[in-house]
């Protein structure tokens, strides 16, 4: 509808209104203004309509006649800033249509059905602080008794994240029955030449043979896990230096190694579970492990998820950074 038809439309509402029908004009009002959403009519335009209107139907005095232009300035400054209002918003939803897609994303490249060995159980959780989580993991089977172990922490969130995490898998994936160190090492120059300078990603990465329950891997600057040692009932600090993902391209990963009894079990988390606040002070790891003896009697599973849920206890259900745990228990 052109402008000098809603003038004219306007006009024979505000002169019908005046005229006494009242009711029947504010419901046509009402839907009057409907209409000029949908035409992206700005509020200021509407104060002109009323303003004309209003000339040719009364005989306005001046100081109303002038205060009126205050209201056209008003009202445009108010559609004006409407309207970047609006922009925002559809920006808004869209980038959250987006981080929805990438959560998505994020999910397709997590295993879905971890491998089932005997003499082996696995516990596994992983928790987003917000949508999308800044965590990978991974645990593959390589062949008849030996399977490998991922464990990673992207330092930065979004969709680059994603993005990352993505370029992790697949390289992963494509290096397939390589050594810790080695698939480190080419993991490395995929992530150096790819990310953003201001993006890293921290990796713990290993192979367990089943056959002599024997666990070899190599760091690339991650949080250090435990190694319960169950004759001793005892917790060590898994060992393991090396740098970060995506800093030096020529970095190297030395690897270590630990041989597994019944009972014994690795644990490896991200830095959302270590540097855990609990009132005014962060866990230490000698607290960390104390909650996990705690647990020992339950399964692999039930022990990340008791922890899990202690964790969320004692820290108000805050959860400030995601959360991912990976236990690795031999059972016999």
């Amino acid at each position: 509808m052109h402008r000098r038809e809603l003038q004219e439309q306007y006009e024979k509402l505000l002169s019908n209104f005046l005229a006494g029908d009242r009711e029947a004009q504010l419901y046509m009002a009402q839907q009057l203004s409907k209409s000029l959403v949908t035409q992206d009519i700005a509020p200021e335009d509407i104060v002109d309509f009323h303003i004309q209107a209003l000339e040719k139907l009364v005989q306005m005095p001046e100081p109303v006649r002038e205060s009126f232009q205050l209201l056209l300035e008003m009202m445009m400054e108010y559609g004006n800033t409407y309207r970047q209002h609006n922009v925002l918003r559809d920006k808004q939803k869209q980038l959250e249509s987006e981080i929805d897609l990438a959560v998505v994303m994020q999910q397709t490249m997590l295993p879905q059905v971890l491998p089932e060995f005997e003499g082996v159980e696995f516990g596994l959780i992983s928790v987003p602080a917000k949508k999308m989580s800044g965590d990978y993991y991974n645990i593959l089977q390589e062949n008849d008794v030996t399977f490998s172990v991922a464990i990673a922490d992207i330092v930065g969130k979004g969709i680059p994240a994603a993005l990352c995490m993505s370029m992790i898998k697949y390289g992963m994936d494509a290096q397939y029955g390589l050594t810790p160190a080695t698939r480190l090492h080419h993991l490395n120059i995929v992530v150096e030449q790819n990310i953003d300078p201001s993006m890293f990603v921290t990796m713990l990465l290993g192979n367990y043979d089943t056959a002599r329950h024997s666990f070899r891997y190599a760091v690339a600057g991650h949080e250090p896990g435990f190694f319960y040692r169950a004759c001793e009932q005892r917790f060590y600090d898994l060992e393991g230096r090396g740098l970060v993902l995506g800093v030096l391209r020529d970095a190297q990963y030395p690897e270590y190694e630990l041989n597994l009894e019944v009972g014994d079990m690795i644990v490896l988390m991200t830095d959302g579970v270590s540097e855990r606040k609990v009132g005014m002070h962060y866990l230490n790891r000698q607290e960390l492990t104390n909650l996990i003896q705690g647990e020992l009697a339950h399964t692999a599973q039930e022990i990340a998820e008791n922890l899990y849920r202690r964790l969320l206890l004692m820290t108000n259900y805050e959860l400030p950074d995601d959360h991912t745990m990976i236990v690795i228990r031999r059972t016999k």
